[in-house]
């Protein structure tokens, strides 16, 4: 029953409360975070809750009205009121559900987003510039801050590979729907006949692990450094501030040249490296949920086509969902909101479906 349930998160919210005041676990920082987090978290529920618990007293009162009194006039504007009450009983009751979906743990984090160019040469690298504009305009709007990380120059413009952290409030739990193969259709600057091409570039979002997820242990890791590199090989600078490290148990190799400090390279290069060391854990949590799933709309899983920009019809398509918006030209100016929101929408549904929530 959807009322015990709140009672006992009630109930749970209560004890946190007092936890997070508790000297001890004060002092214990890693689970003084975790505790903070699901007070945040159980915040609306509880709200909510009182509202609801609000509403269903005011229920009863009102039938007890109805039933004892006589007066017409009096008897109307109770029904009138109850009717009210009703209807918002069943509204807040669906929003509660809603509410009530586990969220990923993950989602509140910070994301470091790769994207890389696909199958189309250098159209394909263009293209991921493209995309990589999008994500930027996108955080903009958000008021999101990006780092860039690393990058690799396309000969013709655009990235070969562009890594990058976003950083802000829920960005994981947004941009995970990125997650995927985008293919492009349209004239490449290059074509001189004005065929349309398809292009592709992968883009892949993980959550910032940080130093609390991932135990990194010095003597696993064998660190290189090299002189940087611009487009086409040649050397940027003299000194070896370029870091290679390698984590020989994993064979997981990040390299990392953006800064001309070897020491902010090093930085950078450790919280990839702990990044994906990570996203191998989450991978499998991902692949659990992936088996159970029907549309698949946030699983992960990077080999999939999950939209399609034609620039001739000016539309994109987004394969999971099947939506198709005819505004491309604000689409990759950023405007990917209404995309993101249908695809969290029919997640949600699909995790009502699943029974997540009784």
């Amino acid at each position: 029953m959807l009322l015990e349930k709140l009672h006992a998160i009630h109930q749970r919210y209560e004890e946190v409360s007092r936890l997070i005041t508790d000297p001890d676990i004060v002092s214990d920082m890693k689970r003084y975070i975790a505790l903070n987090k699901e007070y945040k978290d159980l915040g609306p529920i509880i709200e909510a809750y009182r509202e609801y618990k609000n509403i269903l007293d005011n229920i009863d009162s009102t039938k007890e009205i109805l039933n004892k009194e006589k007066d017409p006039e009096f008897r109307e504007m109770a029904k009138l009121e109850l009717d009210e009450l009703l209807e918002r009983e069943e509204k807040l009751e669906e929003e509660i559900r809603f509410l009530l979906i586990p969220a990923d743990p993950q989602d509140e984090k910070n994301a470091i987003v790769e994207i890389r160019a696909g199958t189309g040469g250098d159209e394909a690298a263009i293209f991921a510039g493209d995309l990589y504009r999008m994500y930027q305009k996108f955080s903009e709007s958000k008021g999101w801050k990006i780092e860039l990380v690393d990058m690799n120059e396309g000969t013709s413009g655009g990235f070969k590979e562009v890594i990058f952290n976003v950083m802000g409030e829920g960005v994981y739990g947004i941009l995970k729907y990125e997650s995927g193969v985008h293919r492009v259709q349209r004239v490449p600057q290059t074509e001189t006949q004005g065929r349309v091409h398809t292009s592709a570039a992968t883009v892949a979002v993980l959550p910032e692990a940080d130093e609390f997820d991932v135990e990194l242990k010095q003597s696993d890791i064998r660190k290189d450094t090299f002189c940087s590199s611009g487009p086409g090989g040649q050397s940027v600078n003299t000194t070896y501030s370029a870091v290679r490290l390698t984590h020989v148990p994993t064979g997981i190799v990040v390299s990392i040249q953006d800064q001309k400090s070897q020491i902010k390279n090093l930085e950078k290069a450790m919280s990839v490296l702990r990044t994906r060391l990570y996203d191998l854990e989450y991978k499998k949590y991902l692949d659990e949920i992936s088996s159970k799933r029907k549309t698949m709309v946030s699983t992960g899983d990077r080999s999939a086509k999950i939209r399609t920009y034609n620039y001739p019809q000016g539309r994109m398509t987004d394969h999971r969902i099947g939506m198709t918006l005819y505004n491309l030209s604000a689409i990759m100016d950023g405007d990917i909101q209404e995309i993101i929101d249908a695809l969290q929408v029919a997640e949600n549904a699909e995790k009502l479906k699943e029974g997540v929530v009784s």
